[in-house]
């Protein structure tokens, strides 16, 4: 069976005791090694990959946890959270570390943790496996007495970070000027502002109070024709390759969907190209899936013949054209759970999730398209010696009282309106259907039948 540990593969690798290749030698690295360091979003991230002036740090890990074996780590975890019981639920995401996931309750995409935030109103506190802009969301959608922990501080997100409040303020300032405010006959607005759920809370408030929406690669159709009846035009940001995707496949012409760079003039487009569009991309995008390439895919099947290529839909659209079918993280794993055995897949998404699922199907012959193993940067900085941290804080000891550690918590005047939008986003709920081979309608899934071998 498939190792569902991706460092322990990068281990074997990083010592020679295994074939392969990483895209970074830092990541057999551990991740408290660059919490004193300058902040960077970690060992992988592209060089173009720029943090933030701010960008939350993390402050040192104590040394017990920092040299405890993950054996160690292991039983520390599961005995806090036997002491907490109902009080705490883990929540994590698909692409977190194996040695992470295996303690969380619920495991998902962003779409069915928030669902998720949402369920667990009797816990006192919720930890977020994931990264910044996750952990946001849920403060927004908890109860008010609910403490949202993220373990890491420095798991941000640099798609997250390629659209800022004021850059955006500024676009849409540029838009009301060309096509001012009022609406059509029809009663739809000029424009509908769209943000991924990869963006800061500041950014889906702007969304809540222009009337506008946040999506996931889940419910993102639904979200956009949820859009265009109540606009002329959507700005979709910050990952052009999503909104892409999503609207060319809804029928939306290449030619009206111009890009819009925040460093040029009307975004670089001439304004009868505004004028003309049905969807405004931001120049924005997720390093780890523009990683995957055509040729990766051309590779595949000429070497697995038969192979199903399956990509997210961040992927760039060359990409998502060349490939068999593309969708969210949860379209993926059911996917695969629907093919018969014997199939082989090549999956275009982050490589915690696809060695995770190369081991929980046996039966199939699953790998990744990119043969170099590059984690997400910024997610594989969640490391059970931090949730270890951060949950026998909230135990307390004789010798250290309890506390909640890296509390996250968005500004109240920000929340209101960020609340709107991501309520509109959990309204949006795609159609329940079953398309070959596949049903996509996502749900929140429990732990225990996602992680095979747990105790």
């Amino acid at each position: 069976m498939t190792n569902p540990s991706v460092n322990s593969t990068i281990q074997l690798i990083s010592t020679g005791a295994a074939a392969g290749s990483t895209c970074s030698p830092d990541l057999a690295t551990a991740p408290w090694e660059f919490d004193s360091a300058a902040p960077s979003y970690g060992p992988g991230s592209s060089m173009g990959d720029v943090i933030p002036t701010g960008s939350p740090r993390q402050g040192e890990l104590p040394e017990d946890y920092r040299r405890a074996t993950p054996e160690e780590l292991d039983v520390r975890i599961r005995s806090a959270k036997a002491t907490l019981g109902d009080r705490v639920v883990i929540l994590g995401h698909f692409y977190q570390r194996n040695e992470v996931l295996q303690h969380a309750d619920v495991v998902g995409d962003s779409f069915q943790l928030a669902q998720a935030t949402k369920s667990r109103p009797q816990a006192e506190a919720i930890i977020f496996c994931g990264v910044h802009f996750m952990a946001e969301t849920a403060d927004l959608l908890s109860g008010p007495e609910q403490a949202v922990i993220l373990p890491n501080l420095a798991a941000g997100c640099s798609m997250a970070d390629m659209a800022d409040l004021d850059s955006v303020t500024e676009c849409w300032e540029q838009l009301e000027d060309l096509y001012g405010t009022e609406p059509d006959a029809s009663g739809r607005v000029p424009v509908i502002p769209v943000t991924y759920m990869n963006s800061s809370a500041a950014l889906k408030a702007f969304c809540g109070e222009h009337g506008g929406i946040v999506c996931t690669s889940s419910n993102a159709q639904t979200v956009l024709e949820w859009a265009f009846e109540r606009g002329q035009r959507v700005l979709f940001f910050p990952d052009q390759h999503l909104g892409r995707n999503t609207a060319k496949a809804m029928g939306v012409p290449l030619t009206q969907m111009p890009m819009w760079n925040p460093r040029k003039a009307l975004g670089g487009s001439t304004a009868a190209e505004l004028d003309d569009a049905r969807v405004i991309l931001w120049h924005g995008f997720c390093s780890v899936h523009r990683r995957f390439t055509v040729g990766q895919i051309a590779e595949a099947r000429v070497t697995h013949p038969g192979v199903q290529v399956i990509v997210h839909p961040e992927c760039p659209m060359a990409v998502v054209d060349a490939a068999d079918s593309a969708g969210s993280t949860d379209f993926i794993g059911k996917a695969i759970a629907a093919a018969p055995a014997g199939s082989t897949f090549a999956i275009g998404t982050e490589i915690n999730l696809v060695q995770r699922l190369a081991a929980q199907h046996p039966e199939h012959t699953i790998f990744c398209l990119d043969p170099v193993i590059c984690p997400c940067s910024t997610m594989y900085r969640i490391h059970a010696g931090y949730l270890a941290w951060v949950l026998e804080g909230l135990v307390g000891s004789s010798e250290r009282p309890a506390e909640v550690l890296n509390r996250i918590e968005v500004d109240a005047d920000v929340a209101v309106y960020a609340q709107v939008a991501l309520e509109r986003m959990l309204a949006a709920r795609p159609p329940v259907a079953v398309t070959p081979p596949v049903p996509v309608a996502p749900t929140v899934t429990d732990a225990e039948p996602l992680l095979s071998g747990r105790p």
